[in-house]
């Protein structure tokens, strides 16, 4: 029940932190982290690195945050597909004609 829950959690947000989804759904963070897991193998959802998701910061402050809130993930749909896909070849997006 709670893998639908998160399922449905990412779809709607399009990405959050682990910690985020532990307070949203009252879950604990390393049985969400398994749930996730699954659903990376699946291909729906996208482990990103604290420099993807932050910009890469070297303020300092991320270093200070709770690791769960670095954790980030992004629901994988047919556009974020594509839109990698077009990124990793270099393919710039072009208005239909």
């Amino acid at each position: 029940m709670i893998l639908s829950r998160l399922n449905e959690y990412l779809q709607q947000r399009g990405r959050a932190s682990l910690q985020d989804m532990a307070q949203g759904l009252d879950a604990a963070p390393d049985a969400l982290r398994d749930m996730l897991a699954i659903l990376e193998r699946k291909g729906r959802v996208r482990h990103l690195q604290a420099s993807t998701a932050c910009g890469g910061c070297s303020s300092g402050v991320c270093s200070r945050r709770a690791p769960e809130s670095l954790e980030l993930y992004e629901w994988i749909d047919e556009q974020t597909v594509m839109s990698a896909h077009n990124h990793d070849c270099g393919a710039s997006e072009r208005p239909a004609a």
